[in-house]
């Protein structure tokens, strides 16, 4: 992970671009980070979209904490369904 102060990215902004595609790069302020640039090159709008999305996200969490099936018990019940 590459580290910037503030004022050195004032200089180098494009230089971090390019580097956040291939690793995360942390921009500090006096030596504390204050921001993190990710490279998204090549990704989606709505990929970006959903992935910064807050209430997407809980919706996951709640969903993963609702029980599951397996895959293999609902072709199963598909099968047993079609005879």
């Amino acid at each position: 992970m590459k580290t910037i102060s503030v004022r050195e990215l004032q200089k180098h902004v494009r230089d971090c671009v390019k580097a956040s595609q291939r690793n995360r790069v942390v921009v500090t302020r006096h030596g504390i980070p204050t921001a993190l640039i990710i490279g998204v090159e090549g990704a989606d709008w709505e990929t970006l979209a959903l992935q910064t999305n807050p209430s997407f996200w809980r919706m996951i969490e709640k969903r993963r904490l609702e029980p599951s099936h397996p895959l293999a018990t609902f072709k199963k019940t598909l099968r047993n369904r079609n005879r």
